[in-house]
């Protein structure tokens, strides 16, 4: 492609990263491309959980607005944040290869070597995410649970000035950022069943469906095996269709030649989640029997 491409992004530091790591990964296809920060609804509202806002795309709709008006070319995004539709007239064509999907727990250092179910009553945890909460209250039932926003360096400074005795977090983004967490003690959750968000640690990328001649250039960089599973992922999400507000943890992964799935599910974030463990040679299998499970689930409410 002759003409620069335009990416839009959000202006956080993790977002920045995935920005230019596909800045990177279009120079190497021969592509020359330049960043336009975009603030979205979910950077301007800082004081509210996200169960608590309206709506659905906090992290999206505006750089997905400026791609439908042309004033950007590609978008990339946390998979993770995506609505499972895409709007018309605009596509994730490209998932580059998936990085470790799992969440952490951040705690000050004197709770080391404590397991999660053995903190002390009153532990200050500190997430807004419906499905952390609702996994966390079946860890660690007697938990103080705070919400907390910002970036990732922002949570972690307000855990390291003491704000909450731990934190969760996606440990893709720790690790894109190649964060230092030695100061404090860190759990590795998926240790205690604790499920990821669909498509925690992927990166979609999203161009406009007519844009072909984008689209050829990106297919090289596209990590198809991954993509099966997130797709899996996704649309468990859109079986639910309740976005962020409900707690669904789901992970698929390829294991011995076959797929495996872990699915949490609760219909409200204080409502007891249940748990689905399945391998299949088959994607459609898991695709169906995590439907029902789901259904199941909702009709015990």
């Amino acid at each position: 492609m002759e003409q620069k491409i335009i990416i839009g992004t959000r202006g956080s530091e993790l977002a920045l990263w995935q920005a230019y790591f596909v800045k990177e990964m279009l120079s190497s296809q021969g592509v020359d491309a330049e960043l336009k920060i975009i603030k979205t609804q979910g950077d301007k509202i800082q004081h509210l959980s996200f169960d608590k806002m309206e709506g659905k795309g906090f992290f999206t709709k505006e750089i997905e607005s400026a791609l439908l008006a042309k004033e950007v070319d590609l978008a990339i995004h946390s998979f993770k944040d995506l609505e499972t539709n895409d709007p018309e007239g605009l596509e994730v064509v490209c998932m580059p290869q998936r990085t470790v999907p799992n969440d952490l727990l951040i705690m000050q250092k004197s709770f080391a070597g404590t397991q999660p179910k053995d903190l002390p009553k009153g532990f200050v945890i500190g997430t807004s995410s419906a499905r952390r909460k609702n996994q966390w209250l079946a860890l660690h039932p007697e938990s103080e649970i705070k919400d907390l926003r910002g970036n990732v360096p922002t949570r972690i400074q307000k855990l390291r000035e003491g704000q909450y005795d731990g934190i969760i977090l996606a440990a893709a983004g720790v690790k894109r950022l190649e964060i230092d967490l030695s100061e404090f003690e860190v759990v590795n959750l998926q240790d205690f069943n604790f499920v990821p968000a669909p498509a925690q640690g992927a990166l979609g990328i999203q161009i406009r469906t007519a844009d072909t001649q984008l689209r050829s250039v990106l297919q090289p960089c596209h990590d198809e095996q991954n993509w099966i599973a997130v797709e899996l992922e996704r649309s468990l999400l859109n079986w639910v269709n309740g976005g962020c507000h409900i707690p669904l943890g789901v992970h698929v992964a390829t294991k011995n030649g076959k797929y495996s799935m872990d699915l949490s599910f609760a219909t409200a974030e204080s409502e007891p989640r249940e748990l689905l463990s399945l391998e299949s040679d088959s994607i459609e299998f898991l695709r169906t029997k995590g439907r029902e499970f789901i259904d199941q689930c909702r009709s015990k409410s």
